[in-house]
Parts: C-alpha cells; sequence; structure tokens
C-alpha cells in the first residue's frame, strides 16, 4: 500500500492489487485476512499534504487600481467558499448572503487563513490553501471539517479599513474661482452618490432629484461627512472615502439604504452651495453712470432687468427673456428682503450682481418647481428707471402751498359735504396740475379711497368741514 498511493493525485481513483508477501504475508489477520492472502483496494484520494508544507495562494483576479493592501490589525469584510481538497463545500458566506468580517493577523482567524488574506486588494479573488496543521489539525472542528483535513478557501475582499484610519479626499474638480470654502456651521445642499468599497451602490440624492441639505461640522450628518465637507468650494467635485467607525459603524444601516455593519462607505459629492445663517447679501457693482448721484431709497418706485440663477449657474428667471421690467416700490415687501436690500442705494444704469443668501430669500421651503429649498439666489440687476418716493408715511403730498381753504374747494356744490367722487376728481387734479403727487407704483384709485376712509372719521361715506384734517392736524399721541 505504501507503493501504491505514491504519485496519486487528489480526486484519483485507483484499483490495488497487492500480493501477499507486500501485505500480511503467510501470517494473515487473525479472523480478518487469510494467510497468503492476495489483497484488492479501490483507493480514492481525498487529500494530501506534507508537514513543510505552507499556505498557497493562487490570485485568479485583482483589480486594476489598488491604492492598499490588507496588513496585520486591519478589519476586513469578505465573502467565501470554503472546500475540502477534494471540492466537497462544507461552508459559505454567501449561502448566508453576509459577509465574514474579522480583523486579520491577530489570532482572531486559523493560522492560515490571517496569513492567506494579507496583502489582498479590495475586489481581489484568491484561492487559500491550508494544511491542516495550519487549521483545524487532528481534532477538526468538531462539526464540518474532519480532523487532518486540508480546506480551500475561495474569497473575494469587499472592504478593509483599519481602526486607526480617518477619512480619505479625493479632489476630482475644483473650480479655479474660489472665493471662499466651507466652514463648521455653515449649510451645503450639494449631491452624492453613496457606494461601498467594491462598488455596490446604496443611495443617491440624483435619483431623488434633490439634492442633500445639511449643516456642518455640528453632528447633523455621519462623522465621516462632518469632516469631509469641511473645506470645499462651491462646485467642487470629490470624493470622500470614510471608515465605519466614522459612518455607521458595526450595526451598519437597513431600511431602505442596506449598509451592512462594518461598511467603508464612498461618496462622491458635488457642492451646489453653501451660506452661513449670520451670512448677508453681497452686492458687487459691475459698473455706474458718470453721473449717478440720485439713489435709490424706501418708497422708490423702480423698474429694472434681471437674470435669477442659482450659485451653481442654473438660470431660474430673466426678464430679458420675457421683454418686460419688473417694476416694485421699494421697500413695500412686493419682493424677498435680500433683493429690497440688494436695490438700495442704485442709480439709473448701474449694473450690479446681488448674491441673497436663502434666509433672506425663499427659505427652507423655496418656490415648488422654481426655486430649491434653502437654495442661494443670484440676482444680475440692472436698474433702467426711478421714481423718487414719498416720505415715509405718506401716500399723498403737495407741491406747493396748501390753500387755507381747502374744504371749500374740494366740496364744488358748497353742501357742506364730501363724496368720494368729489374727493377723488380733486385729488387726480391735483396731481395733473403738478400740484399734488401720489406715492409712485401704487393704485391711484385705492391710495385715493384710503384717503377719504381716513377723513370719513364717522364712516358715514361723507366728510364734513369738521372730520376733515390735514395729516399735521392730526391729534398726536406721543405715547405710541
Amino acid at each position: 500500500m505504501d507503493q501504491a498511493l505514491v504519485g496519486m493525485c487528489v480526486n484519483e481513483r485507483r484499483f490495488v492489487k497487492i500480493p501477499p508477501k507486500l501485505a500480511y504475508g503467510s501470517d494473515g489477520v487473525s479472523g480478518v485476512i487469510p494467510p497468503d492472502s492476495v489483497l484488492h483496494f479501490d483507493v480514492l484520494l481525498m487529500d494530501i499534504w506534507n508537514s513543510e508544507d505552507q499556505v498557497q495562494i493562487h490570485t485568479y483576479f485583482k483589480p486594476p487600481s489598488c491604492s492598499r493592501t490588507t496588513q496585520v490589525s486591519d478589519f476586513v469584510r469578505y465573502h467565501y467558499n470554503g472546500t475540502f481538497l477534494d471540492g466537497t463545500l462544507f461552508d459559505s458566506s454567501h449561502n448566508r448572503m453576509k459577509t465574514y468580517d474579522t480583523y486579520v493577523g491577530i489570532g482572531w482567524l486559523i493560522p492560515g487563513m490571517d496569513k492567506g488574506l494579507l496583502g489582498m486588494c479590495v475586489g481581489e479573488k484568491r484561492i487559500i490553501t491550508i494544511p491542516p496543521f495550519l487549521a483545524y489539525g487532528e481534532d477538526g472542528d468538531g462539526k464540518d471539517i474532519p480532523g487532518q483535513a486540508s480546506l480551500v478557501f475561495d474569497v473575494a475582499l469587499l472592504d478593509l479599513h483599519n481602526p486607526k484610519d480617518g477619512i480619505s479626499i479625493e479632489n476630482k474638480v475644483v473650480p479655479e474661482n474660489c472665493e471662499r470654502r466651507s466652514q463648521s456651521g455653515d449649510f451645503l445642499r450639494y449631491h452624492y452618490n453613496g457606494t461601498l468599497l467594491d462598488g455596490s451602490f446604496f443611495d443617491s440624492s440624483y435619483s431623488r432629484n434633490r439634492t442633500f441639505d445639511t449643516y456642518i461640522g455640528q453632528g447633523y450628518v455621519i462623522p465621516g461627512m462632518d469632516e469631509g465637507l469641511l473645506g470645499v468650494c462651491i462646485g467642487e467635485k470629490r470624493r470622500i472615502v470614510v471608515p465605519p467607525h466614522l459612518g455607521y459603524g458595526e450595526e451598519g444601516r437597513g431600511e431602505r439604504w442596506n449598509i451592512p455593519g462594518s461598511a467603508v462607505l464612498v461618496f462622491d459629492i458635488h457642492v451646489i452651495d453653501f451660506h452661513n445663517p449670520s451670512d448677508s447679501i453681497s452686492i458687487t457693482s459691475h459698473y455706474k453712470p458718470p453721473d449717478c448721484s440720485v439713489l435709490s431709497k424706501k418708497g422708490d418706485y423702480l423698474k429694472y432687468h434681471y437674470n435669477a440663477s442659482l450659485l451653481d449657474g442654473t438660470l431660474l428667471d430673466s426678464t430679458w427673456n420675457l421683454g418686460k421690467t419688473y417694476n416694485i416700490v421699494l421697500g413695500s415687501g412686493q419682493v424677498v428682503l435680500g433683493m429690497d436690500m440688494g436695490l438700495r442705494e442704485m442709480c439709473v444704469g448701474e449694473k450690479r450682481t446681488v448674491i441673497i443668501p436663502p434666509h433672506l430669500g425663499y427659505g427652507e421651503a423655496g418656490v415648488d418647481g422654481e426655486v430649491p429649498g434653502s437654495a442661494v439666489l443670484v440676482f444680475d440687476i440692472e436698474l433702467l428707471e426711478l421714481v423718487v418716493g414719498l416720505p415715509e408715511g405718506y401716500m399723498f403730498i403737495w407741491n406747493d402751498e396748501v390753500s387755507p381753504n381747502l374744504f371749500e374747494e374740494i366740496d364744488k356744490d358748497g353742501d357742506g359735504e364730501v363724496l368720494l367722487k368729489e374727493f377723488s376728481e380733486y385729488i387726480h387734479a391735483q396731481v395733473a396740475s403738478g400740484k399734488g403727487k401720489l406715492a409712485p407704483g401704487f393704485d391711484a384709485e385705492m391710495i385715493v379711497k384710503n384717503m377719504f376712509t381716513n377723513q370719513d372719521r364717522n364712516g358715514d361715506g361723507k366728510v364734513t368741514a369738521e372730520e376733515f384734517k390735514l395729516k399735521d392736524q392730526e391729534a398726536k399721541h406721543d405715547e405710541l
């Protein structure tokens, strides 16, 4: 038998015929093998090893890019099929649909596996053959693995990190013009694709067609992203690799994300915009005419053109495209607060860019279908016309001296009562003659009606001489 087994391969089958002189001879084996018996053996070789054997490694796939390989004390996540030398399967992580997660090189694995996993790249596939004295030895594992069994592991490495790792950042696109970088406390809007180290996709803001909006540096996102989003420029694209202790830890995150425990995360981000809650508007004047002495103020009536866009250049609206100006009374609440601020102290013909943070724009809600929530807005403005408004608190003023017989002039029929029709005709006549002026930009009839209502103190639809008073004749209420 010693001669017959020499040169056999695993899974080879031999029929062996042994004469008595090379078997049990003339003695035989009492009660089992008669003397001078020829023996016949049907032999199938299951396993073979030598005491000088070491772990054998055969890599059959290696990714083109391999920036890092496993080292002692790294934590790895891998799939495997475990077989004996004859190909019999004894275990598989694929069947459990769960990776095997462990530290390498510190004794958490059988010695042969500890050695066989060293030097692997994420995405690499190798076959690791382990002799029994570097596996489960003479006793086996007491369950599926017999004593003295050589083991074969077909391994695919999905993930690796070290507990000492920080995040890693790879800049993909950095804008040439980067006037400001994000800091702790800023509010960011960004798009991202989230994958595992092996490329498995788990989430994307693009698929929701909506940016991810958050404060950074304040614990609103996982620690690795809190750190990785610092120092970015608007328009920048970068890759942030986050080890699990700065991500979702040993537990991972189930639900719709399906992030396994102890997984390294890869985020490819694109920064759309950011601002700080303490930001005010930013004004950059590109052109001022030689005569820029009359500056806009509260109450003035303005006509202007604008292009409105997001910080990434996405166009939202344009009066030039519509072919008509936008007309407002400054300080009357007809535009967002940031725009109202940005139009102040501007002269006709001036061109400026106004950047408005969301808390002075459309806020967290935005405008459905038009302006995203928490968006920074950019307005390119050209002021075309300015009509000087009235002093604050006035909707009508006199340009000339007020007649001492004003009531009598309004009361054309001399009946001692002024109706709305009489009042309206008189005010419009004063405006037409240049003796009076209504606040520009408002409905003239509404102003006149409000003036009449203020004079009609008892609300009976007519104004008497006793009721009629000019603004400077009104009683003063210092307590107010």
